[in-house]
């Protein structure tokens, strides 16, 4: 992959011309990481929408609840991986394998979770988000009822339609704008 590689179709604002509280977003995520997310930076040319996106974002994948980090990680890298979404594969994977402490699972899950060495939990819960995300009409109780015998609470449930819809929006955009991977991501967690 190439460093010239542009970060999106769209445009990229300079740091400095950015509102302070994005900016300011930005940067502790540099400073953190060590770089910044090319989706930091491809969202940033419109701040409103870079504000909601960020909020809600946080608001899935940040928060207490029955799903653990990684198990929400699990679902962004399979459906982002039915969704061909690049980006979203490569950097949740980075994510994953951080959350998960394994450096082989987002390979895994990307390419096929259903032979990824996971628990009869996390196979449901997988189960489950692939039909959300790609036959979300075909969804019946017994679905639900499946994922409430293995401990998933109503709120999960939620949670991981939320996590696929937010994603569904995340992996269109990132495929339109062609915002591509930072290099970063590929050797995280490894």
């Amino acid at each position: 992959m190439s460093q010239a590689a542009p970060v999106s179709r769209f445009p990229v604002p300079d740091l400095e011309a950015l509102p302070e509280d994005v900016r300011s977003r930005i940067l502790a995520v540099q400073e953190k990481s060590g770089f910044i997310p090319n989706i930091f930076l491809a969202l940033a040319h419109r701040p409103e929408e870079f504000r909601a996106f960020f909020a809600y974002h946080d608001a899935l994948m940040d928060k207490p609840g029955g799903l653990t980090k990684a198990e929400r990680e699990m679902i962004v890298v399979a459906t982002s991986a039915a969704n061909q979404c690049q980006y979203c594969v490569v950097a949740h994977g980075a994510i994953l394998r951080i959350r998960a402490k394994n450096p082989q699972i987002a390979d895994q899950i990307s390419a096929n979770y259903r032979k990824a060495e996971i628990t009869p939990r996390q196979r449901a819960l997988l189960d489950f988000a692939m039909k959300a995300s790609q036959e979300a009409a075909a969804v019946e109780d017994s679905d639900l009822q499946a994922l409430a015998a293995h401990g998933f609470s109503q709120d999960d449930l939620w949670d991981v339609v939320s996590i696929v819809a937010f994603f569904a929006m995340s992996n269109r955009l990132a495929n339109v704008a062609d915002i591509r991977p930072n290099p970063e991501f590929y050797n995280l967690g490894r």
